[in-house]
């Protein structure tokens, strides 16, 4: 039976999920805050500005109303900037009338409180309002979801009905989702990913080769299990789609906006500069330093981290902070503490 889903985000990832539901023969409104994209996705069927010439269906319509965007509303998606999510559901809070289950495709950690998105719509929304929290996420380019490329993402909640329905929604012969109840797990590894990929670019922008790639990832994703499994992960999640899967497409391709600003800074660039030149929100230079500041909270050692903020925030020397990197302490590769 079709459904409506309200997409809250008009940019890349939101554009491109409004398309596969669309397709998937629900009644889809996506909401944007820019009248004149807006304009184009209802009159040309585009959004050129994150997804080129794709053409989007006619049947898929924009609005700027949020009211009207939520109204009747079966499943309500948030795939927005971290920043913007706390306000967008304050937002959100009083029109929620028809019960829906809340989807959150966004990937990083809100930068002032730590929290992840789920608990920042948990505090915004009351929980009369809705049905569960389903969280979104794994190895998926907007770009190639767009054209149909084969993808597999995650679909986590603690409430698994209301996951195996966001399973059923979006299911289609290119796009494949699986459930997994460790919210946690896939939110810490959908945003520390995000800061891999930074370093990622920082070393491919310095012309290091395919063996520091490699154990750029790895031991990155070493980095990402200890600090999720401190917050309360299951470790099994960091090697599934939206640990070592999500981490190996974000590091690895120039469709990754957080490994081109890495690249750019790798090859030179100042960091605001970067950003300004990206376009777009570059979630992994603010989730540094929020998985910074969260890690020493908690107690975890995250190298990769730190010396990315030590770049990021402090104006550290990069080919300082590598060979720092390189020529710590030995160790052995296994995790479990001695004694």
């Amino acid at each position: 039976m079709p459904k409506k889903i309200a997409v809250l985000g008009a940019g890349s990832w939101g554009t491109a999920l409004a398309k596969v539901l669309d397709e998937n023969g629900h009644e889809v409104v996506l909401w944007g805050n820019k009248p004149e994209q807006v304009e184009e996705i209802n009159q040309l069927h585009t959004n050129h500005h994150y997804l080129g010439d794709t053409l989007l269906p006619e049947t898929l319509s924009a609005t700027t109303d949020l009211k009207e965007t939520l109204d009747r509303a079966d499943f309500v998606l948030f795939v927005l900037p971290t920043k913007a999510i706390r306000p967008v559901a304050k937002a959100v809070a009083p029109l929620l009338t028809s019960d829906p289950i809340i989807i959150h495709a966004s990937k990083g950690l809100e930068l002032q409180t730590h929290e992840r998105i789920s608990v920042v719509l948990e505090e915004e929304l009351k929980p009369s309002s809705y049905k569960a929290i389903v969280v979104l996420s794994g190895p998926s380019h907007a770009e190639e979801v767009a054209v149909k490329d084969l993808t597999t993402i995650t679909a986590a909640s603690s409430n698994l009905g209301a996951a195996k329905e966001v399973q059923h929604l979006l299911m289609n012969d290119y796009f494949r989702i699986y459930t997994n109840p460790d919210v946690i797990g896939v939110e810490i590894g959908a945003a520390a990913k995000n800061v891999i990929a930074v370093a990622a670019g920082v070393l491919a922008g310095l012309k290091y080769g395919d063996n520091a790639k490699a154990a750029l990832i790895t031991r990155g994703l070493s980095e990402i299990n200890d600090f999720g499994c401190a917050l309360g992960a299951d470790p099994l999640t960091f090697i599934g789609l939206s640990g070592v899967g999500d981490l190996i497409v974000t590091c690895t391709s120039h469709h990754s906006r957080n490994w081109r600003a890495g690249y750019a800074i790798g090859q030179g660039e100042p960091l605001d500069q970067v950003l300004k030149n990206m376009g777009m929100v570059v979630e992994g230079v603010s989730t540094t330093k929020a998985v910074y500041e969260l890690s020493k909270e908690v107690g975890v050692e995250m190298p990769i981290t730190n010396a990315l903020y030590h770049v990021l925030y402090e104006g550290g020397d990069i080919k300082a902070g590598i060979a720092k990197l390189m020529n710590r302490d030995p160790k052995s590769e296994q995790t479990l503490k001695e004694g």
